[in-house]
């Protein structure tokens, strides 16, 4: 009986510890290949990451069609030629008037929104890389003083008071154990407002503030207020539900009923030419377990509705609408996993040489991760 009693335990032990462990070292050296594959496929020596150009992408692909993987932009989700010459632009020359001209004239506000998410994401991206090579002010490396220059010449520009309001976000998110956290949050909230004052009617500067009411622990009461000036301003607005989403989250201060319900419930008041019906395929993504890989799980009914939800949303949305590459990054990921592999594909097609999106910016290495599915879509392993 002891003996029989010692089998079913190690039994056990071996199913719930050691089959799933096993499982997680297969799918991290499948991806390890992928990305090896990746790397050989467009070209040696193409194994970093880099803020790209888009001089090198315009020459770029290689003989299989792929961007190399050191030329894939983080900053961007997406082609936009205009802005990829602003950002050159505050790069190379420090020089900021190209982009607050480019939001100036930019009335589109998912535009909008999606350009301020950018420029900020590039201003932190270079304060990271100067502060990490340990250079002193002025001795080569860039230190985002073009952003602060735009903020203290221009200091009535909205466009300049909603890139660095997001830039003090994307700051203080990067590391929520800091001392300076709460600061660096508040003095964000303190900037949309000057944004919110200068452009009334803009939904971006209370979009960001989105943002800021997780970090600051918003009451819902003052969530739901922010969630209603954005409303007020542009009901169907993507970007305002992508920023809304997470504060409903269980990893905030919600759920995952309150988050899938507020997903569905945007989807199904879309109007024509909306992205919104994707958005529960975000919900599903904020509410994954961290170890659950398995194709079996985004075969299910949950993830294939989501699925199927977020391909309707790209098929009926208006042409180039700003927020598509978003929708087609997270698309990518859960057709991959899900094994479906030609329609993962087609995302590739549709996005490849931009990596600045959900689910790759959550990771250490995005241009590493996105090769490694790219390679497996493309494969179709």
């Amino acid at each position: 009986m002891d003996a029989l009693l010692l089998l079913i335990a190690l039994t056990a032990v071996f199913g719930v510890l050691v089959l799933p462990a096993l499982r997680r070292r297969r799918e991290r050296q499948e991806f390890e290949r992928a990305a090896a594959q990746a790397d050989a496929a467009t070209g040696p020596g193409h194994s970093g990451v880099s803020l790209g150009k888009a001089g090198d992408r315009a020459g770029g692909p290689t003989d299989t069609g792929l961007v190399p993987v050191d030329q894939l932009d983080v900053r961007l989700p997406g082609p936009d030629d205009e802005l990829v010459h602003a950002l050159e632009e505050v790069r190379e020359a420090g020089n900021w008037r190209p982009a607050g001209q480019l939001l100036a004239l930019t009335d589109d506000s998912e535009q909008r929104w999606q350009r301020v998410q950018s420029l900020a994401g590039a201003a932190a991206m270079e304060l990271a890389e100067w502060r990490a090579s340990g250079a002193a002010p002025g001795e080569g490396q860039r230190d985002a003083g073009w952003l602060r220059r735009w903020r203290g010449e221009e200091p009535r520009d909205p466009g300049g008071a909603q890139v660095y309001a997001q830039f003090l976000v994307w700051q203080a998110m990067a590391d929520p154990s800091a001392a300076e956290y709460q600061i660096i949050l508040e003095e964000a909230r303190t900037v949309c407002a000057e944004a919110a004052e200068l452009a009334p009617d803009d939904p971006v500067p209370h979009i960001v503030e989105l943002a800021i009411a997780r970090g600051l622990d918003y009451s819902r009461a003052d969530f739901d207020a922010v969630w209603q000036r954005v409303t007020e301003r542009d009901k169907q607005h993507m970007g305002g539900h992508l920023a809304a989403l997470p504060y409903l989250s269980e990893k905030w201060h919600g759920s995952r009923q309150e988050a899938e319900g507020f997903a569905r419930a945007a989807a199904g008041a879309a109007g024509a030419g909306s992205l919104l019906p994707a958005l529960p395929l975000f919900a599903v993504y904020d509410h994954l377990p961290d170890l659950q890989h398995s194709p079996g799980m985004y075969q299910g009914a949950v993830v294939s509705d989501a699925i199927e939800a977020a391909q309707y949303a790209l098929n009926n949305a208006r042409p180039d609408h700003p927020v598509e590459p978003h929708v087609r990054h997270l698309l990518l990921c859960f057709l991959v996993r899900a094994e479906r592999y030609p329609e993962a594909a087609e995302q590739v097609r549709a996005i490849d040489g931009y990596v600045g999106a959900i689910p790759w910016v959550d990771g250490e290495n995005p241009a590493t991760e996105y090769a490694a599915y790219r390679a497996l879509a493309i494969a179709g392993r």
